[in-house]
């Protein structure tokens, strides 16, 4: 057969391709918390090993940050060694003591963050938009032997900390930075199931809790990354602006800022620029300027807001490689709109599917799936396995939606400190009940809704995804968000609450009928409210539901 006749792979048959034994991602099945589980054979033992590794990238730089301040990986390792030996000599700190993180983005966040796991200790991602109460709560949570925390945080705390030893950001830390910089990294041992963080859920429905994730989830996480870097360098189209700097626009205590940006950043040898603040697009746009940056990454909204900007400024989006999403859904209208601002970008958008508790990442799907089916978040990743279970955990037929369960050497070990949680969500042979709704089909897992925000109207099921997808679209919204509110006989009614975009002064009754020309009538909001301020979101940027129903009010302090 010529070249010119060849059949190109298929996604599927790549993967296979790339986990082949001897392949860069080949894998093995080992023993996991007493149940077989594939792993990757060339994966890192432990955070550790990553941070050893990085002096490989020497002078080049890892981060930095908005405020101008970076580090190359040489001089990160010497500081994280500094650090660490001060943690350990002047408080205590070692293997499974805790080390709570209460800070803005910085580089002592990192800094800390690899001397806390590098000596096996435990760090715990404190919600930096938490008030004091959620503070305190989480504190009482985690009962960290040792606090690392800046002013701004401390002052909502008024004192309620004074029981933790405490590392003030601004006065003490910096005879921690220059311990001594020519200490050696620890080399207490470290297993690969050991904890290495504790990461709090978004607590959109409830007080938060504290998953518990294991050097192996993290390194697994790296490793999947690098896999879907992989496929898609040879699945999709290549901008010629890829690789540069990256973007980092995440809290660090989310996964997308800590796996993503300092751990799997870290691993791969990239740069990143850092925001701290509000977040800013045309802060972004300058900073880009200034350093190259070729990767935008963020959640929907800062994307939206990014391609808004891009349109009143001078900015060449032709530098840009990739435009990514992390923590929130990539939607038909978001896809739509970068491709027409950045026509070079057609064709690249993927998505990943992933909670903190499966460590982030379950499936990827790839452009050509999000445009044949929004709902459809892909083919479980290597060393994933996924199933559908109905609500007495009997697994249902392809095709058939219900309950997604989710067992693979990323899931987390556990709720600390959380006995009742960990018999609800971790099922016999340690699977994960994700507390998503959707179903396989073909091998791939598309995503119904989150089972709490379904909406049940005189008996037929409505999943909110769905309709916020189609008013996302009109073009005089820009924040959209859809819940039930209860109804004497249907139960339940839809109820949109939109953001108008500036200037733009959209009617209800416009907005039902456009909803009502692509869904069914029962799917048509009855309840229509435009408001003028933007809609509650927590630190990954998704709509805080709970806060618009009435059912809880919005602490976080967003700084």
């Amino acid at each position: 057969m010529s070249v010119e006749n060849a059949v190109a792979p298929t996604y599927e048959e790549i993967a296979v391709q790339l986990t082949a034994e001897g392949s860069p991602f080949a894998t093995e099945v080992v023993d996991v918390l007493g149940e077989p589980t594939a792993v990757y054979t060339n994966r890192a033992r432990s955070l550790r090993d990553l941070l050893v590794r990085s002096s490989d990238h020497g002078d080049k730089t890892y981060f930095i940050f908005d405020d101008g301040r970076e580090l190359t990986y040489g001089a990160h390792q010497r500081v994280v060694a500094s650090v660490a030996r001060a943690l350990r000599e002047d408080y205590g700190i070692g293997k499974g003591d805790r080390v709570a993180i209460l800070a803005a983005n910085c580089p002592e966040w990192i800094v800390t963050y690899w001397a806390t796991v590098s000596l096996g200790a435990i760090a715990v991602g404190m919600n930096g938009w938490w008030a004091g109460d959620e503070i305190v709560y989480g504190l009482g949570v985690a009962k960290p032997k040792l606090l690392v925390a800046d002013q701004r945080r401390l002052e909502r705390l008024d004192g309620a900390s004074s029981e933790v030893p405490t590392v003030v950001i601004e006065t003490d830390f910096d005879a921690l930075w220059h311990r001594d910089h020519d200490a050696p990294l620890p080399e207490q041992p470290i297993a690969e199931d050991d904890p290495a963080v504790l990461l709090f859920t978004s607590g959109t429905t409830g007080r938060p809790k504290a998953a518990m994730l294991s050097h192996r989830n993290l390194c697994g996480f790296v490793m999947s990354s690098f896999f879907i870097g992989a496929r898609r360098g040879m699945t999709e189209p290549q901008s010629g602006a890829a690789g540069g700097v990256g973007l980092a626009a995440f809290p660090l205590f989310h996964v997308s800022g800590m796996f993503g940006s300092a751990t799997t950043g870290l691993a791969a040898g990239t740069s990143a620029v850092w925001t701290t603040g509000r977040f800013d697009a045309q802060k972004v746009i300058a900073l880009s300027k200034q350093y190259g940056i070729t990767t935008w990454g963020g959640a929907s909204t800062h994307v939206f807001r990014l391609l808004d900007a891009v349109m009143d400024s001078d900015f060449d989006v032709s530098t840009l490689g990739s435009v990514g999403i992390g923590g929130s859904a990539t939607t038909p209208e978001l896809i739509r709109r970068t491709e027409e601002r950045m026509p070079h970008l057609k064709g690249t958008f993927g998505s990943g599917y992933g909670s903190t508790e499966t460590g982030a990442l379950v499936s990827y799907a790839n452009h050509n799936m999000l445009v044949e089916s929004p709902d459809c978040v892909g083919p479980p990743l290597p060393t994933v396995e996924i199933q559908i279970v109905d609500d007495d955990g009997a697994v249902l037929p392809e095709g058939e939606d219900g309950h997604i369960c989710v067992r693979s050497p990323m899931v987390m070990l556990g709720y600390w400190d959380n006995d009742e949680a960990n018999a609800e969500a971790l099922l016999p042979g340690r699977w994960l009940k994700v507390g998503d709704v959707g179903h396989l089909l073909g091998g791939r897992l598309y995503l119904a809704s989150r089972k709490r925000d379904l909406i049940i109207r005189g008996g037929e099921n409505i999943y909110p995804a769905e309709i916020e997808n189609r008013l996302e679209a009109h073009p005089d919204l820009v924040e959209v968000a859809v819940v039930g509110v209860d109804h004497v006989e249907l139960g339940q009614e839809v109820k949109a609450i939109v953001v108008a975009r500036a200037g733009a002064e959209p009617q209800p009754e416009a907005l039902r009928a456009f909803v009502a020309e692509k869904l069914a009538y029962f799917k048509v909001p009855a309840y229509v409210e435009i408001r003028s301020e933007k809609l509650p979101r927590n630190a990954t940027g998704k709509v805080m539901k709970h806060v618009l129903t009435g059912d809880g009010e919005n602490t976080f302090v967003e700084e």
